[in-house]
């Protein structure tokens, strides 16, 4: 693990959320793993540990008394006499018993003090670390909230990007007598789809042009497939996927054809198909 990810997997809450005991099993084996490698991981553990120890020390209240009387009688230490057993054994003058009696008595309200702090002190532990999980969780959301906008962004870059790359293209195209433009409309199968096809008139290529290319989403098994018209004939220039699937390039090369009247396109299986699909046919232009 870099230094760069070990710094973000401690500062992305999944510590806190261990000491806390908020992980699943499978997790916390993951956590103590990666402490075992990396003592930067344990060291940030037992900060964590110790941030919440001095967090409930000085955050800790002295109990009233009706708390105290309430636990003490839960735990049925509200009688001395009957938790305090005085081994048979002789004894000489009252004086003596008095003195033994009260020794016991001291430590049972000692153990009661006690007991009733440490309770107090688990109580308002409790609820610190309730807030502090509160926090975290909030704090979690944010994180996640400003990673989806950073991959949001991102790909709202890469499309401007892409797009500008395109236009450039169609500009120096735009500008070169060799490259003819083929507007092609939307047919009966989708009237409202559009799409470019340039066809180099001195060595023959033609490419699509995925910048300016509105056409229906294609489903798994489908894809659009490229035809030209030569004297009424249709001959296959290739398929394609759809304009929002992943292109390194915004134009892209298919097969060159030495003549042609006209361009369609229509939607085929997979792989394409031989004829055309006339009922499919999508786009379609004249040269």
């Amino acid at each position: 693990m870099s230094v760069e990810n070990l710094k973000a997997y401690i500062e992305s809450g999944v510590l806190e959320l261990y000491v806390l005991g908020d992980l699943s099993p499978e997790e916390i084996l993951r956590v103590e793993e990666i402490a075992s490698q990396y003592p930067g991981v344990m060291d940030e553990i037992a900060a964590i540990e110790q941030a919440l120890e001095q967090y409930a020390m000085q955050n800790a209240v002295q109990p009233s008394a009706d708390i105290e009387t309430r636990l003490l009688e839960k735990l049925g230490l509200n009688e001395v006499d009957e938790h305090v057993s005085v081994q048979p054994e002789p004894i000489y003058t009252e004086e003596a018993k008095i003195i033994r009696l009260n020794g016991s008595d001291a430590k049972v309200r000692t153990l009661r003090y006690a007991l009733v702090a440490c309770i107090a002190l688990l109580v308002v532990s409790t609820a610190a670390l309730f807030i502090t999980y509160n926090k975290l969780n909030a704090a979690h959301d944010q994180i996640a909230s400003l990673s989806l906008d950073k991959q949001k962004f991102a790909g709202v870059v890469s499309k401007l990007e892409f797009e500008n790359q395109g236009l450039g293209n169609m500009a120096a195209m735009a500008d070169s007598k060799e490259w003819a433009t083929i507007r092609m409309a939307g047919q009966a199968f989708s009237p409202t789809s559009k799409m470019k096809v340039y066809w180099n008139k001195k060595d023959k290529s033609v490419l699509i042009n995925y910048v300016a290319m509105d056409l229906p989403k294609t489903d798994a098994e489908h894809e659009y497939q490229l035809w030209a018209l030569v004297n009424g004939k249709p001959i296959s220039l290739g398929v394609f996927g759809k304009a929002d699937s992943i292109h390194n390039e915004a134009l892209v090369k298919m097969q060159a054809i030495q003549e042609a009247q006209a361009f369609a396109v229509t939607l085929e299986p997979m792989g394409g198909s031989v004829n055309p699909t006339m009922d499919k046919l999508t786009v379609m232009g004249g040269v």
